[in-house]
């Protein structure tokens, strides 16, 4: 006895229409990631090559009305913008926020601001910097 194949010879009637879709399949898969990896490349490059100013909070000291905090911010020189901060209370509520401007040509400050809260305060927070 033999077994009858139910596949027709190869080569004879061309390619399967399966092996065109596997084709088509992998064209459009390769483009799609082409074009997410441009995408990603152009916002990393917009993020990390555009950002003339960006800082970190070194410190805060708590107060009755106020809190001090202790910023470090690196910035292109002659770019201006400003860094926002907030704090809470221990019950989460914001109890203050203020924007805090850096100008002038210096590339590296590290200053001491002042942030009025309008109750105690437990902790401050550094929001983000922004050039204008």
């Amino acid at each position: 006895m033999s077994t009858v194949s139910t596949r027709p010879p190869k080569g004879r009637y061309g390619r399967a229409s399966d092996e065109r879709a596997d084709r088509t399949l992998k064209i459009v898969g390769a483009s799609l990631g082409a074009v997410l990896l441009a995408v990603l490349g152009y916002f990393a490059y917009y993020y990390v090559g555009q950002n003339k100013i960006s800082g970190e909070m070194i410190s805060f000291e708590l107060g009755e009305d106020a809190v001090q905090v202790r910023l470090k911010v690196e910035k292109d020189a002659g770019a201006t913008g400003y860094c926002t901060v907030r704090s809470q209370s221990e019950d989460g509520a914001e109890v203050g926020r203020a924007d805090f401007r850096f100008d002038g040509d210096a590339t590296s400050l590290d200053e001491v601001v002042t942030l009025r809260t309008t109750a105690a305060a437990t902790s401050a927070e550094l929001l983000g910097c922004h050039a204008d």
